[in-house]
């Protein structure tokens, strides 16, 4: 018998094909986006980690995104916000964007996860979305200093997040109504263009001494 909505442990309906799928939904296509975005994420936080480790080594260390006053990694960095649970923030990126790219790349080669990885893939997006969503506020609005390299994971996250939300509601790991679904799957890639330039446009015009 073959397994529902490509996850074990449910009767209910058979598995789709991946030609019945939406595109971005597909094993290959997904895996893709998985790999790529997960390695994106982990370069910018494993450059952040090496930066904070030569602060460690030599507290005048100028690191590579010190731009201007105002768009700074190494003074980001010196917040007590950078190290939210006692150490680097950035491990828990490298930690969590080693699993994404490993889950792509097991997806690549052919591998079937069952419902309860999904779930917990997604549970872990979602904590790490809202982690970077607090790290955006954080920056407009108390710290006042951008990182580069933050900025990335941000960027990074919003189609990982975006697309694992509802190829996991495509799957029916995430219960929904037939109609929402449908309709997230159709507009998934303007909700993601739409997130990015809300993002830009909040630190455009947090920071308009910046850009002009």
């Amino acid at each position: 018998m073959a397994h529902p909505t490509g996850d074990r442990g449910r009767v209910s309906s058979p598995r789709p094909d991946d030609a019945a799928l939406p595109g971005f939904a597909r094993r290959i296509p997904f895996g893709l986006m998985l790999v790529v975005t997960g390695a994106i994420g982990w370069g910018a936080a494993g450059i952040l980690i090496l930066e904070k480790l030569e602060l460690y080594r030599n507290p005048d260390h100028v690191t590579s995104c010190d731009i201007n006053p105002w768009v700074s990694c190494g003074q980001v960095m010196q917040t007590w916000q950078s190290e939210l649970f006692g150490f680097p923030n950035p491990f828990i990126g490298l930690v969590g964007f080693t699993v994404v790219i490993t889950t792509g790349m097991a997806l690549l080669a052919g591998a079937r996860f069952s419902r309860w990885y999904w779930a917990g893939l997604q549970a872990g997006l979602t904590l790490g979305a809202v982690f970077a969503a607090w790290l955006w506020s954080q920056a407009l609005f108390d710290i006042y200093i951008l990182c580069l390299y933050c900025m990335v994971v941000w960027a990074a996250m919003i189609p990982l997040i975006v697309l694992t939300t509802v190829r996991n509601l495509v799957h029916g790991v995430i219960p929904a109504p037939a109609v929402a679904t449908r309709t997230l799957a159709a507009w998934v890639g303007p909700i993601i263009v739409l997130t990015w330039i809300a993002v830009a446009a909040s630190v455009f015009l947090r920071f308009p001494h910046v850009f002009t």
